[in-house]
């Protein structure tokens, strides 16, 4: 069954928009749905001041699939805590998408904001063009990021992607800024592009791929060997890779995988193999 809200308006003051989930609407008319309540700045509204809604909600939430129309970059935490369902945001999205979330999928047609998919347990999340900072981040002052789940972002990322990721799967296709995998506990980051650096810093475990150039090695990675080709999930990724360990200032051990035909600033470490 599905769900379409058109956004009437432009949105001047942030939107609050935690109810806009599949968890919520199963098994609701149309009706109900219309009437619950949001925040549009400091103003509590209803949901049918924003939205025009459409359509047919399914009796569970693995039945229900949202579309939303508009630009919703000032809307925050669509989708957050869902267990089941589709969320298919039609133009840019805003901050928190998929925050906490725990199953179903959530597909972002344009950009979407900052800390997409920060602390999620399962699902998916796929954005078709960019994304903001800290994706699979955690909340500001927690140690507990992604723990679980996929997202694949189809162009750049911000800066601090994976921040305290701990289980999970990022695919970044575009490049990455400064720091990606900060605090990284376990899990796994691919940049298809280019990293500006600073990859890992603080990481204890988990694994970082950058197929393309990454601008620097912090010095507390030790370079370790030259890998062929590298596996994520079972997908085969074709290097030459050179692998670092680190970060040795936490006593870490997680692995950097960095091209080797695209990172020829790096050949100077191929003298301590």
């Amino acid at each position: 069954m599905t769900l379409i809200l058109k956004l009437k308006k432009k949105l001047s003051a942030p939107v609050s928009a935690e109810c806009i989930s599949p968890d919520t609407f199963a098994g609701k008319q149309e009706s109900e749905i219309a009437g619950l309540t949001l925040w549009e700045g400091n103003r509590k509204r209803q949901l049918s001041e924003i939205f025009e809604v459409e359509g047919i909600s399914g009796s569970s939430p693995s039945e229900t699939t949202i579309h939303i129309k508009g630009d919703l970059s000032k809307t925050r935490r669509i989708g957050a805590g869902m267990t089941e369902g589709r969320i298919v945001i039609q133009g840019n999205g805003g901050m928190h998408i998929g925050e906490e979330m725990k199953g179903g999928t959530i597909l972002v047609e344009g950009n979407a904001g900052s800390w997409l998919g920060s602390a999620m347990k399962g699902g998916v999340i796929e954005v078709k063009r960019n994304a903001g900072d800290y994706i699979g981040g955690a909340h500001r002052g927690s140690t507990k990021g992604m723990r679980g789940g996929v997202i694949i972002v189809h162009g750049n990322a911000g800066s601090e992607a994976g921040s305290h990721m701990r289980k999970g799967l990022i695919k970044i296709f575009g490049d990455a800024d400064q720091f990606a995998g900060i605090y990284m506990k376990d899990g796994t980051i691919v940049v298809h592009g280019n990293s500006r650096g600073r990859l890992g810093a603080f990481m204890t475990s988990g694994k970082i791929v950058v197929c393309g150039k990454a601008e620097s090695v912090l010095p507390t990675f030790s370079i370790d060997k030259i890998n062929r080709k590298t596996k994520i999930h079972g997908d085969e990724i074709a290097g030459p890779f050179y692998v670092f360990v680190g970060d040795l200032a936490e006593h870490g051990n997680g692995k950097l995988y960095l091209s080797q035909t695209e990172n020829e600033h790096l050949k100077s470490v191929e003298l301590f193999l």
